[in-house]
């Protein structure tokens, strides 16, 4: 099949050309023709509750990931020979209002899958996640592995607002467009107003993983577990930066010590393999914390790790 490719370093230095997610052709969605996977920046921060800049993600993640080369070097996945991956440009969103923007994005989306693509989505905050739910989970739940410091399960901030980048699972849990007995939240950690969040994600059961546990078990039990509990069904990931220590991701929003190393999150990105990823997302890198672009960096490292585990997994129901 003739699927895109990535340009080159080889040909044209990682430095020339126009920035675009790992080198791939811009398709914009309404020429998506045959596209598996599609790659979309969310500028969009409308959601953040304290120091803003993640609207400000996909250039810089864009820019940084002309560093990623098409082969892991691990599993020697080279998910460019497994399915057709596109960067479909950035999504609409709408700064001014935090509602519109929420319809803007889920509308792009609910398209996109409507066109049997598969979305990785990079930058905004996390309440970016909740649009792109609803439109994998439009049909029936999904199931999610959370890579995050936060829970996102918050009921509501600065006096019943609902809609903020710490709220998204527990609207869409509300919705029913997630699962919250096949979701796990790994990583959680950090100081707290109070424990609404967890009280209520153990009440729903949605299994959560504070960072102790995590630590003394280690990446592949950990992992295993999630497994089990997403199964065989749809699921989606969300990678949130803040999961990683901020001395390897400083450009955050939310930054909490004691996290993991960019190699034990790699570690987990790996174990994802075998399953059924109908969509993902990697939030929260905000430029403006950090102009070196070590967190994008980062950021478009562990999209890449998701993309080989969908890419596998394009290719093995194509087989089917």
């Amino acid at each position: 099949m003739d699927f895109n490719r990535p340009v080159s370093g080889l040909v044209t230095p990682r430095f020339g050309g126009i920035a675009t997610f790992m080198r791939l052709p811009h398709v914009p969605l309404e020429e998506a023709k045959d596209i598996d996977i599609g790659i979309v920046g969310i500028p969009w921060d409308g959601g953040t509750t304290n120091r803003p800049g993640p609207r400000h993600a996909p250039r810089q993640m864009r820019d940084m990931s002309a560093m990623v080369r098409p082969m892991h070097q691990t599993t020697k996945v080279r998910p460019y020979d497994l399915a057709n991956v596109a960067d479909l440009g950035d999504c609409p969103v709408n700064p001014a209002n935090v509602e519109d923007a929420l319809k803007r994005v889920e509308t792009y989306f609910k398209k996109l899958v409507g066109m049997g693509i598969r979305p990785l989505s990079g930058g905004g905050d996390h309440l970016c996640s909740l649009p792109v739910l609803r439109a994998v989970g439009e049909k029936a739940p999904v199931g999610m592995i959370h890579f995050d410091a936060h829970t996102d399960l918050y009921d509501s901030y600065f006096g019943g607002f609902k809609y903020t980048h710490g709220t998204p699972f527990r609207r869409a849990i509300e919705e029913g467009v997630l699962d919250p007995k096949r979701t796990i939240q790994i990583g959680l950690r950090g100081s707290m107003y109070d424990n609404d969040d967890f009280e209520y994600g153990e009440k729903m059961g949605v299994r959560l993983v504070r960072i102790e546990e995590a630590m003394e078990k280690g990446p592949k039990a950990i992992m295993a577990e999630a497994r089990k509990i997403v199964g065989d069904g749809p699921t989606y990931v969300s990678f949130d930066i803040d999961m990683l220590d901020p001395v390897y991701a400083p450009g955050t929003g939310t930054p909490e010590v004691g996290g993991f190393t960019t190699f034990q999150a790699q570690q987990m990105l790996r174990e994802l393999r075998g399953l059924n990823i109908v969509g993902a997302d990697v939030v929260e890198v905000s430029p403006p914390f950090d102009p070196s672009g070590i967190t994008a960096h980062a950021g478009v490292t562990m999209m890449f790790e998701i993309l080989c585990s969908m890419a596998e997994d394009v290719a093995r129901r194509r087989k089917a």
